[in-house]
């Protein structure tokens, strides 16, 4: 009687899904976005521009965690990622030492310990795309998988809501770093294999280069619109005098974000990835500017639920349009433009925060509305390519 030969335990869909979701809660969404919810507690010795150039760091150190891995394929490697998980763990600890200097928080340090854990997170998400994209044939789930990026979101903010009033910003920190690595502990057993550097030019569709370009800009848009919001968000709702919606409005950002990878995914096969892309984008557009024109609670909720439910489902569906072109390294190359919108982002906005964060919110979402516009062209020269 014939037999098929079933794959080792760890290497199971179901397996792989769920130990990529949790390397990316773990880099995503506490390695890099725990800063949101704590930069409340930090404020009385970080101000709202130190902030911005902390949240900076952070995003620098990514995109030159997308660089080099866009330059260098090889090194996204089973050795490498997990010599970046221990960074990335070791620097969130290092936090809580940063101490005081003088009147302050020690910036620079703190600047640059957050510019390490946004390398970390850079590598270790390539990373966690590429092994989702070696397992996907056999049936791993990219939107449960990307929907650990909410559910880590969603912990650090539940984290923060109940521990923020008993232990001092510093804990805090140490007890991010033992999350992190309880997280991303499974995917440390898995092989992570290389990017592919190319693809055969019969795989390529019609229209490949002009649509890669506007599939470039719209990344670099939703990069830097995006990350406005998910900076500024909580530590501007905060600062309207409720301490308690902060958090509150972070777990809520998770809790969307969680699902929104799965449906962004399931609307994907129905509408298709491109037209799916561009009405997520404008879903988020519309959510990024409620902060500007309202400072009502619900106003906060609702943005909170437009962005958390679309930011990954965002970031399904380009890279899925990226590997639907047959661009090789698409992952690392997107990764790298969104890394530099990133970037920009709080210092763009930064000139312009003081007591409000109005202009900074209005200037999100009109980026992100031009993301929205460049999704639908690239769409549109596929389309026309095709006829």
């Amino acid at each position: 009687m014939n037999t098929v030969a079933q794959p080792p335990t760890r290497e199971r869909p179901a397996v792989m899904t769920w130990s990529v979701a949790g390397g990316l809660a773990a880099a995503m969404g506490i390695g890099r976005f725990v800063f949101t919810p704590l930069l409340p507690l930090m404020h009385g010795a970080l101000g709202a521009q130190d902030g911005a150039l902390v949240a900076t760091a952070n995003y620098v150190g990514y995109l030159l965690g997308a660089l080099l891995l866009a330059a260098r394929p090889s090194l996204n490697s089973t050795r490498g990622f997990r010599v970046w998980a221990v960074l990335l763990v070791v620097s969130e600890l290092a936090i809580a030492l940063t101490g005081r200097s003088g009147h302050g928080l020690d910036v620079v340090s703190m600047s640059l310990l957050r510019g390490v854990a946004g390398f970390a997170s850079g590598v270790l998400f390539v990373g966690c795309a590429s092994v989702l994209a070696a397992h996907r044939a056999r049936g791993a789930s990219p939107g449960l998988a990307f929907s650990g990026v909410g559910t880590g979101i969603a912990v650090s903010g539940l984290y923060v809501l109940a521990l923020g009033h008993l232990l001092s910003w510093q804990q805090l920190w140490i007890g991010s770093a033992l999350l992190t690595a309880v997280l991303i502990g499974p995917l440390l057993w898995q092989r992570i294999p290389a990017e592919a550097t190319g693809v055969q030019a019969h795989h390529r569709a019609a229209g490949t280069t002009g649509a890669w370009r506007l599939l470039l800009v719209s990344y670099f848009c939703e990069g830097l619109g995006y990350i406005i919001v998910g900076t500024f968000l909580v530590v501007a709702v905060a600062g309207q005098g409720n301490s308690t919606l902060g958090p509150v409005v972070w777990v809520i950002v998770g809790v969307s974000c969680a699902p929104g990878a799965v449906l962004w995914h399931a609307i994907g096969a129905r509408l298709g990835t491109r037209r799916a892309l561009w009405v997520a984008l404008v879903v988020q557009a519309i959510g990024a500017v409620l902060p500007a024109v309202t400072s009502s609670s619900a106003g906060a909720i609702v943005a909170a639920v437009t962005f958390g439910g679309t930011f990954i489902g965002i970031t399904v569906l380009t890279l899925a349009a990226g590997a639907g072109l047959g661009v090789g390294r698409s992952a690392s190359r997107l990764t790298a433009v969104y890394g530099v919108g990133q970037v920009l982002g709080p210092l763009v906005v930064a000139p312009v925060i003081g007591s409000s964060y109005v202009v900074a919110f209005a200037v999100a979402g009109v980026v992100i509305a031009i993301a929205a516009a460049a999704a639908v062209a690239a769409s549109l020269i596929q389309v026309s390519a095709a006829d």
